[in-house]
């Protein structure tokens, strides 16, 4: 907190005076710190345009967004504190994860309701993508991979591609 203020500048009681809690005010700093993130990943589920060109754009900047050092750096703190304060991956969770996961589900739900898509429960799906497009982050959590200079383009068809080979209709 005090490390905080000292960047910042102001008071102690001036924080707590819009924060009733540590977790409240890490629950305002995550939606702040991840807001532009949200909007970008999600925006791509507006994009027009057709299905796989959509689940190609949402994995690239969904794996572009989560190599960057900040993110990665955020997703280390979160790992690290949430053994001791499970609150903390709560938070992040509610605050961030959560979303993403809603709007793609709630974008494969509409691809399932017009038949391009068998529904195997569209959050469970938005899952999948997620996970198979988050899985190289572990290998920079770990320090033993950075992202790569080229981008994410071939991974992000990659992941689309077998997306779409388990849940496309025939």
């Amino acid at each position: 907190m005090s490390g905080l203020l000292k960047t910042l500048g102001g008071s102690k009681a001036t924080l707590w005076s819009y924060f009733r809690s540590k977790e409240e005010l890490f629950a305002a700093v995550i939606a702040d710190v991840t807001a532009a993130f949200r909007q970008q990943v999600t925006g791509e589920l507006l994009t027009p345009g057709g299905m796989e060109a959509t689940f190609v754009n949402f994995c690239r900047v969904f794996m572009n967004k989560t190599a960057h050092p900040d993110a990665v750096a955020a997703w280390r703190l979160v790992v690290g504190e949430s053994g001791r304060f499970p609150e903390v991956g709560q938070i992040f969770y509610d605050q961030a994860a959560r979303h993403i996961e809603r709007a793609l589900a709630t974008y494969i739900a509409e691809q399932i309701a017009a038949g391009r898509l068998r529904d195997e429960g569209a959050t469970d799906m938005a899952r999948v993508l997620i996970g198979m497009s988050g899985a190289q982050q572990n290998r920079r959590l770990w320090g033993v991979e950075s992202a790569p200079a080229d981008g994410m383009e071939a991974e992000a068809r990659r992941f689309a591609g077998y997306f779409l080979r388990l849940f496309a209709t025939p």
